[in-house]
């Protein structure tokens, strides 16, 4: 993505909201947002994730259509990549500590087992 940069905590609302609805215009996120901002609060966030390189627009008379460049699943992916290399020194085990350690009250047998199985496959397939 071009000029790809951390989201504002608006901004990530509003990713999520386009990505949940696959598209969308000023109005729609609006309805969606909590604590809404003004319309053209939300218009100039938009263009900003456009000049971000997160979204694209079609124009169709009145309105213009907002969507994603890249499917969540890959936005997911990038930001953790950003966030690996940004805060645990560009470390997958740091990144598993942090996580374990923030949902260790949360996590089932069912949950670590499932890890488990997740860092064996990775094993096996050499990343």
């Amino acid at each position: 993505m071009k000029g790809q940069k951390i989201l504002s905590r608006r901004e990530r609302q509003i990713m999520d909201i386009i990505y949940e609805l696959n598209e969308a215009t000023v109005s729609q996120v609006l309805d969606q947002i909590p604590n809404p901002p003004s319309y053209s609060t939300v218009r100039a966030l938009l263009r900003v994730l456009e000049d971000k390189g997160h979204l694209i627009h079609k124009h169709e008379w009145p309105r213009y259509i907002y969507r994603p460049t890249v499917p969540r699943e890959k936005a997911s992916k990038n930001a953790l990549k950003q966030l690996k290399k940004t805060f645990f020194n560009n470390s997958t085990e740091e990144v598993f500590a942090a996580l374990l350690d923030l949902s260790e009250k949360d996590m089932s047998e069912k949950d670590y087992r499932r890890l488990t199985e997740l860092i064996k496959k990775a094993r096996k397939e050499g990343r």
